[in-house]
């Protein structure tokens, strides 16, 4: 008995799968798939007609190139697999099922298909390099195969590399930073900087000029608002245009399109020869196009799950015959007339990015609502580029513009909320990497625009089928007469109103469009951006263990089970990503004990002037060496309010910072994790004020200068701060203060919930912070309309139990101008509703007790009527 052909041809013989036809998965290669699959067990399933959905209760796998169509989520949901074609030729390989995870074609997995092999690095960084690729979609293996496609290692003269080398496997030898980078941006960049055994970012200084980077890709998707209709490409003749994407579909065209009477019959040609069909009744529409994010047609649409984009997506299904997403692509999707609240007053100016990957950001910065400008000038407010070599930059570090890359905005816009500008993702610059080589990859965030723009249960009933025109709950049926009134002066006259069904012309709104209503906009408690979670995890156990195919209630449990026992493993992760110095310098290595990536860089281009008779790989592993003879430091020191690296001198900072290191000072950019703290005297900085919470000890900055003058580490206990003027103009004593944070434990306002108004001075994000690190809880307060309830339940959530040792007021930041008075009616109303006590108060009573680190109160603190300044 042939055993292994039996073996064989039952190897897929739990899988019921569905190949989805794609521009790179058609024709010959999808029969090709089909046959290896059915030959080795498999039974394929099939749609009865093309405009079916996806028959998801028959399939256990979906073969698909792109996660980009309508019934993904539902796969996902129903705890089904999707796999790239590779995973077929490789379960053949194996003789075993491989782990689909590894075959995903989700695009949040970024590392879906690697097989990383760690070679000698320290066991805390291979471990968390290893665990960001498992949670990403990658795989691990300790031994070199085959399979391995990235080998990690500091040089190419261990063991593991010249095995490689000699067996001939295919692989790129990568250094850890690659994978350090990609997990501190969220995105895969490109690996080509970081391959040894010469890796561009160590050959190459600062400086040196960065390629361009251009995405063919963005092409139809760089503006909202396309000028000209596209021909499709699956055909070489104009005059014949078949299109098959919209078969069996109704498509509803908005008028705020404001189409021409001869492109809106262009379109609707277009659409009626590809087999669909142009209706006025957003009931009986699949697809809605619209350009405003506002009229009563959009909310139905979109709470009715129907598919919702603007113009420009319209063209790409027209020039590409195949459906992608709205959502999928920013600019795809209907716009805010007035765009995302607050980013008025943003200035933007670009650098580094070209092509589509630039008009694309221009043109969403005015999506946005900010003002967009070529050339960038003092009053710029923020700097988007893709790298850190330009004239803009530097001018930009000179007039302390914010300068962040692509993502910050991409995500403000996508999460339809400011991001804060401080957030590493968004500051983050590989050495070597042109950003704009990711543009372009944020979706929109259904959830943030479900929640602002189209809440369920407000004004609409979207499951009222029949009526043609779109009504609140509260009205009427309309009458016959009313019906034709309503129809509108420019209607087609040889239809009537219950022929909508069939093709027409052109939709003419049958009542004018309602103003956008305010919609409750439930409040966010901060900014926190995580690295995109993948949707599924892989569970314990053998590296290519397969999970179960047979779609039964067990084998969802058993997912279920595995995704609880990895929850703590992925919290870990999460966790590790977000520490200074990313996972490079995880595990047992302290992020703090190495020297910032700018110093190496740095010193790394003094040990090439000084060794020009050595080649470039001696001189990479001198650095190394180098980099790991550090001693642990003895001080983590952070500074305020420091002026010897702002303007012409900031070019020596890397270089002391790096000599400071040497003799055991680490300066660290963080207050929390800060010994001592240096500052010329006493300020009202938040990075001052948030130190003082953890009681460091507080130096003059003079320590610094003479530690960088002698070279040597200094006494500390010589240089703590002196400052008789600052305690008593801030009615402090500096010994007191710290004696009470040693003993507050950064408990002061634990149990306390303050409120912010956004315009505070200062920001929102410093008081916050402040808060925070004493113990309290802080959030935004905005005002508006429905968001009293959300406000409510967080204020029941924070005293929830038992009152004792909770304040009895609840507390409102804010300053004293007109628009900020405005506000505070109406959160003294919600407050009151809780039992509670509310108190408006300034600023400075928040800075006083974080300076003083005790509960004390003045009457000034608190703001009336009587405090609003006269508008300017």
């Amino acid at each position: 008995m042939d055993l292994d052909g039996a073996e064989s041809k039952s190897l897929f013989a739990q899988v019921q799968f569905y190949i989805l036809q794609t521009e790179n998965l058609r024709g010959d290669n999808a029969r090709e798939l089909a046959r290896l699959l059915k030959e080795n067990g498999a039974e394929e399933i099939s749609k009865i007609s093309i405009t079916d959905p996806i028959p998801l209760q028959d399939i256990t796998h979906t073969i698909s190139t792109t996660t980009d169509f309508p019934e993904y989520e539902a796969i996902n949901d129903a705890l089904k697999s999707v796999v790239k074609p590779d995973w077929v030729t490789a379960s053949i390989a194996k003789g075993r099922l491989a782990n689909p995870r590894q075959y995903s074609p989700d695009p949040r997995l970024f590392f879906s298909g690697l097989v990383v092999c760690c070679v000698d690095l320290p066991s805390g960084d291979s471990d968390a390099i290893i665990g960001g690729v498992l949670a990403m979609g990658g795989l691990h293996s300790s031994p070199v195969s085959k399979m391995v496609t990235h080998i990690v290692a500091l040089t190419m003269d261990s063991d593991k590399c010249r095995t490689a080398i000699e067996k001939n496997v295919k692989c790129k030898y990568v250094l850890p930073h690659w994978f350090d980078d990609c997990l501190r941006l969220g995105k895969r960049i490109d690996e080509a900087p970081y391959c040894l055994p010469d890796p561009e970012i160590l050959r190459k200084r600062p400086g040196d000029r960065i390629p361009e980077a251009g995405r063919h890709d963005m092409l139809g998707a760089s503006s909202p608002r396309p000028d000209h209709l596209p021909t499709p490409s699956s055909s070489p003749s104009a005059n014949r245009r078949q299109l098959t994407v919209f078969k069996g579909k109704k498509v509803m065209l908005s008028q705020d399109l404001e189409l021409g009477s001869h492109l809106l019959g262009t379109i609707e040609d277009l659409i009626l020869n590809g087999g669909g069909m142009v209706t006025g009744s957003i009931h009986k529409a699949d697809i809605f196009i619209c350009y405003y994010r506002e009229s009563l047609d959009y909310r139905i649409a979109s709470r009715a799950g129907k598919d919702v984009g603007n113009l420009a997506w319209l063209y790409h299904l027209i020039t590409h015959n195949a459906w992608t997403s709205p959502l999928r692509r920013l600019l795809h999707y209907p716009v805010a007339r007035q765009g995302l609240p607050g980013f008025s007053r943003f200035r933007i100016s670009l650098s580094n990015y070209n092509g589509e990957a630039r008009v694309y950001l221009e043109n969403l910065a005015k999506a946005a609502g900010g003002e967009f400008t070529k050339t960038m000038k003092e009053d710029n407010t923020h700097l988007i580029t893709a790298h850190m070599v330009s004239e803009k930059c530097d001018a930009a570090k000179e007039w302390n513009i914010h300068m962040v890359n692509h993502l910050w905005l991409e995500e403000s816009y996508a999460k339809w909320q400011i991001q804060t500008v401080s957030d590493p993702r968004y500051n983050h610059f590989p050495l070597r990497t042109n950003l704009g080589e990711v543009v372009g990859q944020t979706p929109v965030d259904r959830q943030a625009v479900e929640r602002v723009f189209f809440p369920h249960g407000s004004d609409i009933d979207p499951s009222v089928d029949g009526d043609d025109v779109p009504r609140p709950l509260s009205a009427k049926p309309p009458t016959a007469t009313s019906s034709r009134n309503m129809t509108g002066v420019n209607a087609h006259p040889s239809r009537s109103v219950v022929s909508l069904d069939v093709p027409f012309r052109a939709h003419q709104p049958d009542a004018p469009t309602p103003k956008a209503s305010k919609e409750s906009r439930r409040h966010t408690e901060g900014n926190t951006v995580r690295t995109p979670a993948p949707s599924r995890f892989i569970g314990k156990g053998k590296e290519n263990e397969t999970p179960s195919t047979a779609g039964s209630r067990s084998a969802k449990e058993k997912a279920v089970a595995k995704l609880h026992d990895l929850a703590p493993d992925i919290a870990l992760f999460q966790k590790e990503t977000k520490r200074v110095g990313g996972v490079i310098h995880g595990g047992r290595k302290s992020s703090e004990d190495m020297v910032t990536e700018v110093n190496k860089k740095r010193s790394a281009s003094q040990d090439e002037d000084s060794d020009t008779g050595a080649d470039d790989e001696t001189r990479a592993t001198k650095r190394v060496k180098k980099s790991k003879g550090l001693a642990p430091p003895s001080m983590r020191l952070a500074l305020s309010g420091y002026k010897r690296w702002v303007g012409t001198n900031r070019k020596t900072e890397g270089e002391e910072r790096a000599r400071l290191r040497e003799i055991g000072i680490l300066v660290v950019p963080d207050f929390a994790s800060c010994t001592h703290l240096a500052s010329p005297h006493i300020l009202r900085t938040q990075k001052f004020i948030c130190a003082l919470a953890h009681a460091p000890i507080v130096l003059s900055t003079d320590f610094v200068d003479d530690c960088l003058s002698q070279n040597r580490r200094v006494e500390p206990d010589d240089y703590l701060l002196q400052d008789t003027e600052g305690e008593t103009r801030m009615g402090i004593k500096l010994s007191d203060s710290l004696a009470r944070a040693k003993n507050n434990k950064g408990q002061l306002l634990r149990g306390y919930l303050i409120y912010c108004t956004e315009s505070i001075h200062g920001g929102f994000e410093t008081y916050k912070s402040i808060v925070e690190v004493n113990g309290g809880k802080c959030l935004l307060y905005r005002a508006r309309a429905g968001s009293t309830a959300a406000l409510r339940a967080g204020l029941d959530e924070e005293h929830d139990g038992s009152k004792a040792g909770t304040p009895d007021y609840v507390y409102l930041l804010s300053g004293a101008t007109p628009e900020e008075a405005k506000l505070w009616p109406r959160f003294r109303q919600m407050i009151e509703g809780t039992g509670k006590s509310p108190l408006v108060v300034s600023h400075v009573w928040m800075l006083d007790l974080a300076l003083s680190q005790k509960h004390q109160w003045r009457d000034i603190y608190a703001l009336t009527d009587k405090d609003v300044r006269a508008p300017a």
